[in-house]
């Protein structure tokens, strides 16, 4: 493959190159280029590639079909491009025509940016989803950004899109990509340049995935073993827990690899199940010289990336080759990273790994992370009187009734059990709403969960969130099951605190904090539901150790702000406990 030679005349001419680099590299065959002005850096990228072909054609209904008759002979996709505004309407005919047929296109439309929509700019339409359902994925790439984090998103997503249109028997993917001025190769004084210039383009585009669609890489890659290696497994949510458990820990065994688990996942609830488990990884990672020295060579991450945003920026900054375990064909890497998807499930990928690899000193090394951060965190928290909104989740994890249901609300109560949940042997099943991770419907979809259930269940939750569903309480009265809700009110949204915008007076308590003043005593009477606040944490642990029939409310008051900065200190210092950088 030819080395990348980045146009860095400015920021547009730099993306566009990405661009156009990684399609040719993820095995795009062509290019038909229709004439336009916005398109101006992505054609001028595309003409100038010495990778492929590009070919130049005015009327944008014919190219379609030229480009169409290219992908079936080739049998990968071909790129079609043009400017904004009704040049991309003509493309629909064979935008449903390679639907229809099984041809792979990866269509390209450029656009104007989002501050000169719906304003009557000239030769702007709405090009969101244009072509309906007949593409088999549609995304809206970013406006271009100097920023290193950027331009990797862009490299994974258009290789994504490749693959995208090879799955499923083959189909066409829409890109919607849009520009700023200036459109022309006009140098911008240096930007792009000093942006070019920071980067190590041979490793950018080194081991990137074979252009292959996501439903064929069926088989287990083959791993040396003395590659470094870690197990992530993100917040998965199964009908049969034990099972899956039981593959995780066939592949941690027979890899000799860590195991970082999301709290929500069922692994750390059978931990007895599970070699090389790491619970404490997002206080270990807050250590720099712990982070670097754990740099991993290779991931294997299942069932998406855990909560913990501490996790997530070390995977991204490892650069590390990936392996997604995946099902889906929809891009699961919001980290877009050197990332390959395993359509297979885990009990499968296990079965087809060597046996036991040897041992080769990494495992040990956060092994010996482990024990030393997780006593000292179990410490902090049983000695911690005061209403501790983490201790709130640990107490729970270890009154419950074995088994039981466990929904965490978004927002702090599903931070705080990443932060605190601990190895277990409890069975406790956790559940949250994380396919958008918003805060709507929480009570209503625990009340769903319990409902008709032989096992108790509790809710976790944050008074805004539970305001928020307040009337999913009018589902009281037909609920059968056990339901407790256990809320932490610290009169606002507590999650805010913890983000830069908190540094912001004037506005930060009226439109970030949103206090509220409502009294949940009241609020739970007038649906007729149990209502008791909790005094201390022995009080709590008792009331949930006895489940109820019926929905019942348990509040805890807290103050946020103090416990904002109790969990900064706490996690900085158990961090700066591990020794000199």
């Amino acid at each position: 493959m030819h080395p990348f030679q980045p146009d860095a005349r400015n920021l547009n001419t730099l993306w566009a190159g990405v661009l156009v680099e990684s399609l040719v590299r993820a095995g795009a065959v062509a290019a038909v280029v229709s004439p336009g002005s916005r398109s101006s850096p992505l054609a001028l990228a595309a003409a100038t590639h010495p990778g492929w072909e590009a070919i130049p054609v005015l009327d944008e209904r014919s190219a379609g079909f030229f480009a169409l008759g290219l992908a079936k002979r080739a049998g990968r996709p071909a790129v079609l491009l043009c400017t904004s505004g009704t040049a991309a309407a003509n493309y629909l005919p064979a935008v449903i025509e390679a639907s229809e047929a099984g041809v792979p296109l990866v269509v390209l439309t450029a656009d104007r940016p989002p501050e000169l929509r719906g304003c009557a700019s000239g030769q702007t339409i709405d090009q969101q989803k244009l072509y309906g359902a007949y593409p088999r994925w549609y995304h809206e790439l970013a406006v271009p950004e100097a920023d290193p984090a950027r331009l990797r998103y862009l490299r994974q997503t258009i290789v994504h899109a490749v693959a995208r249109s090879l799955g499923n028997g083959g189909g066409p993917v829409h890109l919607n990509a849009p520009f700023r001025d200036p459109l022309a190769p006009t140098p911008d004084g240096g930007s792009a340049a000093a942006l070019a210039a920071t980067m190590d383009w041979e490793r950018f585009f080194r081991g990137l995935p074979e252009p292959e669609p996501v439903t064929r890489l069926t088989r287990p890659p083959k791993i040396a073993p003395e590659v470094h290696g870690v197990i992530v497994v993100g917040p998965v949510q199964t009908a049969e827990p034990e099972a899956f458990v039981a593959a995780v820990g066939e592949l941690a065994g027979r890899l000799g690899w860590p195991v970082l688990a999301d709290a929500l996942s069922p692994v750390r609830q059978w931990a007895d199940r599970i070699p090389h488990l790491v619970t404490t990884y997002d206080t270990i990672l807050r250590h720099p010289g712990a982070a670097e020295r754990l740099r991993p060579e290779v991931v294997l991450g299942i069932g998406g990336w855990p909560v913990s945003k501490v996790l997530r920026a070390w995977l991204e900054e490892a650069d590390a080759d990936t392996w997604l375990v995946s099902e889906r064909e929809d891009n699961r890497d919001a980290l877009h990273g050197r990332t390959r998807v395993l359509a297979m499930p885990v009990a499968v990928l296990a079965g087809g790994l060597p046996e036991v690899a040897p041992d080769n000193g990494y495992q040990r090394m956060w092994a010996r992370y482990e024990t030393r951060l997780r006593p000292a965190l179990e410490g902090r928290l049983e000695a911690e009187a005061g209403m501790f909104e983490p201790k709130a989740v640990w107490v729970l994890g270890r009154a419950l009734p074995e088994g039981a249901d466990l929904f965490l609300a978004n927002s702090m109560p599903i931070r705080d059990a990443e932060y605190v949940v601990p190895a277990a042997n409890r069975r406790l099943r956790l559940w949250c709403n994380r396919g958008a991770n918003g805060i709507d419907g929480t009570l209503s979809t625990a009340l769903g969960l319990a409902h008709g259930s032989d096992r108790p269940a509790v809710l976790l939750t944050g008074d805004l969130s539970l305001l928020h569903d307040a009337n999913g309480l009018l589902l009281a009265p037909r609920f059968r099951g056990s339901l407790t809700v256990v809320v932490i009110n610290n009169r606002g949204g507590g999650i805010f605190e913890h983000l830069p915008i908190a540094q912001v007076a004037g506005v930060f308590e009226d439109f970030f904090a949103t206090p509220q003043a409502v009294d949940l005593g009241r609020l739970a009477a007038a649906h007729g539901v149990r209502h008791e606040p909790m005094a201390d944490w022995a009080t709590l642990a008792a009331r949930v150790a006895a489940p109820e029939p019926g929905v019942r409310i348990l509040e805890l008051a807290t103050d946020r702000k103090r416990d904002a900065a109790q969990r900064k200190r706490w996690f900085a210092e158990l961090a700066a406990s591990l020794g000199p950088a």
